[in-house]
């Protein structure tokens, strides 16, 4: 029995390493946005607004309340005419309606205040998920080009081998000198030390990943074609960025600028802040409260003056005169704030126009490198197949191979960063702009518009 249980265990354990889960982008996008405790977090403070309303909304109704008591006294009390003015036990019960209102209206901004602060806070989420977003596609690409990375080194290994057994062959037959093994060697050893380097960075790339996503257990990532392009697909700014049909920076920052949730929170921010300022100077004003009261009495024995049922109603008119500047305070405080949240919607602007600006600079940039290094490699290719025939027959010298060599795997590694970097570029002008939520959601529905 325990060698079955066991025999089990290691028949899981060996499936699980096989057959490891293998993971698209949009899965990542669709566990990343499920699992952050980020999203999670603002999400909680879009909920802890919406109560913000709800509490605003109460101060626009009224407030009925109930009361009721009893009292046991020592003993009974009576006047010098022997009438009873204390009973022994009394017990009261009644209802009250309150209601209290500012003449300057300042229940009606706070509940206005608190209706914004909701959409505030829906652009924050959609901000907090764009932002998340591309960080899973940053880190997404990290780890794809660490791949990349794994697989160039592991290409050279095998070179090297082959060029290190050529070298070895030549040498028993006298046609290279004992150095030329030495160095293909050497060359060898340092490939593979490269190897093992490239494959930690895997390692580690692989951990950040599964850190951001929330990913458990061991698990490999594929490429997204229909997100990968080349870039003869991205002739059009339009095709990177729906509503710019222009290839032109003002287009990209006028989307930015309608876009980007950042900017619209802070245009919210700025109108809270306009109407905090006028409900402080909202306690100028006297505040009315309105009740309405119902009482019961029961009295044993009951005394001459009872009055069992009483109803009965007040208003009150109440005016500050003198509170030791706390109005002023708080008015100047207000303005402070809205003069704040002004100088914070500029900020944040200029930091768009920089952010769009950067990002269409390193996507041309991507864009026109791309190309070269793909002929690039080409050549590299030709020249070290040309190279290596070369040194099969004698025509060439070993340190030729191993500068064929360096120029192949400089060429295929500058080529696995741009395309990455390439699509990283798209999608950070999309973030920059304010449209990479969007273009998730209208391609792959993972998604929901806020």
């Amino acid at each position: 029995m325990k060698r079955f249980v066991l025999s089990c265990f290691v028949i899981m354990l060996l499936y699980s390493q096989v057959f490891a889960l293998e993971y698209t982008l949009d899965d990542l996008y669709k566990m990343a946005l499920e699992r952050s405790e980020k999203i999670k977090i603002s999400e909680e403070d879009l909920f802890i607004a919406e109560k913000g309303k709800d509490k605003a909304l109460s101060a626009l109704l009224p407030k009925l309340s109930g009361v009721g008591g009893y009292t046991h006294y020592r003993d009974n009390k009576t006047n010098d005419n022997e009438s009873l003015i204390q009973s022994e036990d009394a017990t009261n019960w009644g209802f009250r309606l309150d209601q209290s209102f500012s003449l300057a209206g300042r229940e009606i901004i706070a509940y206005g205040v608190a209706k914004k602060g909701i959409g505030k806070s829906r652009y924050d989420l959609f901000a907090v998920k764009e932002g998340y977003i591309y960080t899973v596609t940053s880190t997404y690409y990290d780890l794809m080009k660490a791949k990349k990375v794994v697989d160039i080194a592991r290409q050279n290994v095998e070179r090297l081998t082959k060029y290190r057994d050529a070298a070895s062959t030549r040498l028993k037959v006298g046609e290279v000198t004992k150095t030329t093994l030495l160095r293909a060697e050497a060359e060898l050893s340092g490939a593979q030390s490269d190897l093992i380097k490239a494959e930690n960075v895997q390692k580690f790339a692989k951990a950040v990943l599964a850190r951001v996503v929330g990913i458990r257990g061991d698990f490999e990532v594929k490429e997204t074609q229909d997100l990968l392009l080349d870039a003869s697909r991205h002739d059009d700014i339009n095709s990177v960025v729906k509503g710019c049909t222009l290839p032109t920076i003002d287009c990209l920052k006028e989307t930015a600028y309608a876009e980007r949730a950042e900017l619209k929170s802070s245009d919210l921010q700025k109108s809270i802040a306009d109407a905090t300022v006028k409900f402080t100077k909202g306690s100028y004003w006297p505040t009315v409260a309105v009740e309405g009261v119902y009482q019961k009495k029961i009295e044993s024995p009951e005394t001459q003056s009872l009055i069992r049922d009483n109803l009965y109603g007040g208003v009150r008119l109440v005016f500050p005169f003198f509170e030791g500047g706390l109005r002023a305070a708080e008015v100047q405080e207000a303005a402070a704030k809205k003069r704040q949240a002004d100088y914070t919607f500029e900020d944040i602007k200029k930091s768009v126009t920089v952010e769009v600006e950067n990002a269409y600079l390193d996507f041309l940039t991507q864009k026109g490198t791309l190309k070269s290094l793909e002929d690039q490699l080409v050549f590299a290719k030709d020249n070290f197949n040309a190279v290596t025939k070369q040194f099969e027959y004698g025509l060439a010298h070993s340190i030729d191979v191993m500068d064929a060599n360096t120029l192949l795997v400089t060429a295929q590694r500058q080529l696995a960063d741009v395309i990455y970097n390439y699509q990283l570029s798209v999608a950070r002008l999309r973030r920059t702009t304010g449209t990479l939520l969007q273009f998730v959601v209208g391609n792959n529905g993972v998604l929901q518009k806020p």
